[in-house]
């Protein structure tokens, strides 16, 4: 089952962008996307919140996402969180099954 982890970073002064700048200047998040099972590594602002940060972060398997949070990566991704300052409130989701047929007609393709 694919686990999607949706972490929230908040800062103050624009550290959030800034964090998020550096995680893609440095290459780290090519990095992460290319780790086996990683399906999504996408930052994201949200309308109205100028101090927030959304990550959405999608593996195949919790197997996969193990073996991401032991990578010496992280490391790293642990320094530049600390280096701004930021406070993190996450949600986790594990997909299970696909939208019900009910819910098609809501989704426009």
């Amino acid at each position: 089952m694919a686990v999607t982890i949706n972490i929230y970073y908040k800062g103050k002064h624009g550290s959030a962008r800034a964090f998020a700048n550096e995680m893609l200047s440095e290459g780290l998040v090519d990095k992460i996307r290319a780790e086996k099972g990683n399906l999504k590594y996408e930052y994201f602002i949200p309308f109205g919140d100028e101090e927030t940060v959304l990550l959405i972060d999608k593996w195949e398997s919790q197997t996969a996402l193990d073996i991401h949070h032991a990578s010496p990566m992280m490391n790293r991704i642990s320094e530049l969180r600390n280096k701004y300052d930021l406070t993190m409130t996450v949600e986790r989701f594990v997909d299970d099954t696909k939208a019900p047929k009910t819910d098609e007609k809501f989704i426009r393709k």
